[in-house]
This record gives C-alpha cells, structure tokens and sequence, in this order.
C-alpha cells in the first residue's frame, strides 16, 4: 500500500468499507461546534438544509446510521398498532436491522419476492398489500422501497405507479435510499425527481460518499420534528454533529460526483469477469457485482 493511498482500496467486500478523504479531515477540523441537540450548530444546520433543496423535502435530519435513519422514517408514519410494512424480502429495513420493525414500531412485516427476481413492481405490491379493516390482519400502513437494492435501479416510472397506489390508499412510502446517490448518478435523474414519490427517504453518507459516519433523512417538517425527538430516544442526540456533518458535506461535494466513474468502472469489471465465465446474480447497474457462484461454477468453499 502506497503511503497515499486509502486502507480501503483494495477492499472489496462492500462499499461501507471506505476511509475520510484528506479534505474530509480537514473539514472536520474546521467545523463548527454548536450544540446540535438545540439546534445550534451551524454547519448540521447547513447539511440538513443542502440535503432538503437537493431532495426537495421540507427539512432532514443528520442521523447516526442508515438503520437509525431508516427505522425512525418509517416510525414517524405508524400511529398504532395493527400495522404492517411491506417490502422486498431482501429489505435492509426488514432483514439487517436487528428486527427493529417488530421492536421500535410494533409492525408485521409483509417481506415479497418480486416476481422479476430484481425489484418490486406495482404488480407485486398489489398482490401481496393488506387493504381494508378485517380484524384478523394487519393492514399495510407504510411500503418501503430500496433504492438500489443490491445495486439494482429500480425504474422510476414502477416507483412512480406504486407511489400512486399507494397514496390512494392511504398508504405511506417511505424510500431506503442509502445508495440513492448511486441510482441519481446511474440514470440522470435527481434526487427530487426521485424524492417526489416518497413520504421520507433515508439515505447513507458513509457508504460510496465515503464519510466516517452517519445518513440523513428527509421529510415534512412535521416528520422531522417527531423524527428529531425519536433520534434523541435512541441515543442519536448528538452534542457536536458539525465533526461528522462536515465530513459528509465534503462527500456531497467531492465524491458524489465521482460516482459515475466508479459504475463505468464496475461494469468494465463485469464485462472482463462474464468473458472468463464469471457472471453476476443481478443485473449490474451500478457499483455491485454479485457473483452467481452456481452459473459460474465456482466452489466458494475452497
């Protein structure tokens, strides 16, 4: 490893698996240092507005992790139980979350197998949402999409059709955006192209940003207020955010511009990978390469 070079750089398990950049350090050695339970730091507050206008919601908040981004954003839309979330099965939110519906927001889980194998389509959410008040169920109160899931877009128009029914059915969306950069990056579309479907998106800044720590979450006002209050519940309620937030302010700036390169990137590697026999589980849309092991004929066990 070269003495400039990243801890990171050759690590390919994962995308979480990055390292601040030098001007992200620097960032945060120069930040400001309100308390930011009282709202009283300057450069939080500068995050959180860029990450509204750049998602065209209402307000954001700085959260610790994507979890915690996640399972505060669908909280905010629950009031009681019975309530249930649907998903993909594959959902972060439902699958890698130390069960956090069932614990933080009393909800069942209606985890779907899309029919494509890829991503959930409206065809999907209509056959497997819970309407109506039959009391022997849990009716579907919040859909959330991951978007990309395992580094598959899903189609903004199938995004837009389930917003729609959604919406009609009194049902909130809520959008696991961690890698939502990825998928503007991917397609050209904005954030608030893509925002405007969705009642809260939680997004990461310490996955392809590259930040040290943390996500943000995006919604009403409203949702943020209560969002605000359930973050310092779970110990989120940080005194000197401007540290972390600066570091994440870099990465909007600096590294997610650099996106586009990386996709080219991966799918050159696809490309040279399915011309030795190596072929991918999923479509490769963005930064994730999946090996299929089974089509490729390789024994991950030696």
């Amino acid at each position: 490893m070269t003495s400039n070079q990243s801890r990171a750089a050759n690590e390919f398990r994962s995308d979480t698996f990055t390292t601040p950049t030098p001007s992200m350090l620097e960032a945060m050695m120069n930040a400001t240092f309100g308390d930011d339970v009282y709202q009283e730091d300057q450069t939080t507050t500068a995050f959180q507005q860029e990450v509204a206008r750049l998602t065209g919601m209402e307000d954001a908040l700085f959260m610790l992790s994507g979890t915690m981004g996640n399972q505060i954003g669908v909280r905010v839309h629950l009031d009681r139980p019975p309530h249930s979330v649907l998903c993909d099965y594959r959902a972060h939110v439902y699958a890698e979350e130390g069960s956090g519906l069932a614990i933080l927001s009393q909800a069942m889980v209606t985890p779907v197998h899309p029919a494509n194998g890829i991503y959930l389509t409206l065809d999907d959410v209509k056959k497997w949402v819970v309407l109506g008040e039959d009391i022997h169920t849990a009716p579907t109160k919040v859909i959330s999409l991951e978007v990309t899931i395992g580094g598959v877009v899903t189609p903004i128009e199938e995004i837009k059709q389930i917003s729609e029914f959604a919406h009609a059915n009194g049902i909130k969306v809520h959008c696991d955006g961690a890698r939502l950069w990825n998928t503007s990056a991917a397609t050209g579309f904005s954030l608030a192209d893509y925002c405007q479907y969705f009642d809260s998106v939680s997004m990461c800044v310490s996955k392809g940003l590259g930040a040290p720590v943390g996500g943000v979450l995006a919604s009403t006002k409203d949702n943020i207020k209560d969002a605000r209050w359930l973050r310092k519940q779970q110990g989120g309620g940080i005194r000197q955010a401007g540290v972390l937030t600066a570091a994440a302010m870099v990465a909007l700036k600096e590294v997610w511009p650099t996106m586009k390169e990386t996709h080219a990137k991966t799918k050159t590697l696809a490309r040279d990978l399915e011309a030795i026999g190596v072929v991918p589980q999923i479509p490769v849309d963005t930064n994730f390469f999946f090996i299929d092991t089974k089509r490729s004929k390789i024994d991950m066990g030696v």
